[in-house]
């Protein structure tokens, strides 16, 4: 089966949380659902380095990784993922996308209510937990 590794950032902006939409995907468990951004890990690169490089290429935004927040291992019917999620800071909403067909700034005790890919799915449920006071 085949095992991909990847980066995801979870961005916070003045306490919201950005959360982006898939669009359509041959595989439906994944398909139009919600994911935090991010993108493969290239050989030799480092996992905070991935999420910098992916959220500017994905969305032209600038980010700081903050912390590392949840290494994730997922298995979807068709592949294995790996997920290495970041805390990161932006000094800005403003974004542009090109590899999703929507966005959302949510408060962490809106995030439950979107309809999530699974692997993103302890990383929402982490965040809850630590940030839902």
């Amino acid at each position: 089966m085949k095992q991909v590794k990847v980066a995801a950032a979870i961005i916070i902006n003045n306490g919201k949380i950005l959360c982006v939409q898939r669009g359509p995907n041959k595989f439906d468990y994944i398909s139009q659902k919600f994911e935090f951004p991010g993108g493969k890990i290239e050989a030799g690169e480092l996992p905070s380095d991935t999420v910098v490089r992916e959220i500017h290429e994905e969305l032209k935004m600038n980010i700081s990784v903050e912390e590392d927040f949840l290494v994730v291992n997922h298995e979807y019917p068709d592949f294995k993922i790996q997920m290495h999620s970041f805390i990161c800071s932006t000094p800005t909403r403003e974004l542009e996308l090109s590899e999703h067909i929507s966005f959302k700034w949510l408060d962490v005790s809106e995030l439950e209510a979107l309809d999530w890919a699974a692997a993103d799915l302890p990383i929402v449920d982490r965040l809850i937990k630590e940030l839902d006071q």
